[in-house]
């Protein structure tokens, strides 16, 4: 049996809650070691743990989803060519699976928004 096409907008925004925690939980991570990081931050370690903290409970709450959405799909990208491409072609090989997904959810997000059940929505922004 299809989905019915009016829970797009609905479905959007589920997409949009789980992607924004699961990218919370990263920055939290880094800043309050919930869970724990495994390695000491450096300046750029820094810059992607805000946007995760940050961008992530905006995105969560679907307030300014779009630029959000493309600002942490940026970062993704970066982090993926900086630190997983070097460890091979393959993402299931370099360990860059989740930070790819990310990075085309999130360039998803920026195109289409936060979805039925987001601020943006509520307050006529999305």
């Amino acid at each position: 049996m299809p989905i019915p096409a009016t829970w797009s907008a609905k479905l959007l925004s589920v997409l949009r809650i789980v992607a924004g925690l699961g990218f919370l939980q990263h920055g939290l991570s880094k800043f309050f070691n919930i869970p724990p990081f495994p390695m000491p931050l450096n300046p750029l370690l820094y810059a992607a743990g805000t946007i995760e903290l940050v961008g992530g409970a905006l995105i969560v709450i679907g307030l300014f989803t779009r630029p959000i959405a493309f600002i942490a799909s940026g970062m993704c990208a970066v982090g993926y060519f900086l630190v997983h491409a070097k460890g091979g072609f393959f993402p299931a090989v370099n360990g860059g699976e989740a930070i790819m997904l990310y990075c085309f959810i999130f360039l998803y997000l920026a195109a289409a928004g936060g979805g039925a059940w987001s601020a943006d929505a509520a307050t006529k922004r999305a």
